[in-house]
């Protein structure tokens, strides 16, 4: 249980998603949970809360963090969903060397000088990474 717990801390660490006006909750740990796929790899889900005030100026937000126990060759999966559960966007991105990944995406756009606020609210992002495990209590 210790183990997943710092497992847990240390995506916190890792992962960021932000803007200087879209941003994760403050405060909120994120609920992350490890579903095994085989003897030394497991899915690490994470998921946190976003928010898009209706005042944003910036167009774009991004989910980016570092994973120390990355499998390569699998990218990052990223879903954003309303709170009510209906699917927003959907992406992948790749992961580097160095176990790194950035995704960006528009929460603004202007079409013909109107503005048009594509994220607006409180938003679920889950995050899946594949990942070698050790004894890692799977979930």
């Amino acid at each position: 249980m210790r183990l997943v717990m710092a497992a847990a801390l240390l995506t916190l660490a890792a992962l960021y998603i932000g803007a200087t006006s879209a941003s994760a909750d403050d405060g909120q740990l994120p609920d992350t949970e490890m579903i095994p796929l085989d003897g030394s790899t497991a899915i690490e889900k994470t998921r946190l809360l976003f928010y898009a005030p209706e005042d944003n100026t910036l167009p774009w937000a991004y989910v980016k963090g570092k994973i120390a126990n990355h499998v390569a060759g699998y990218p990052v999966i990223i879903q954003i969903h309303e709170l009510d559960g209906s699917a927003v966007h959907f992406a992948q991105t790749d992961v580097n060397e160095a176990g790194e990944y950035e995704y960006k995406f528009r929460v603004r756009n202007v079409h013909d000088g109107v503005v048009i606020n594509i994220f607006e609210g409180h938003y679920q992002v889950t995050i899946f990474k594949v990942v070698y495990h050790s004894s890692l209590e799977m979930v």
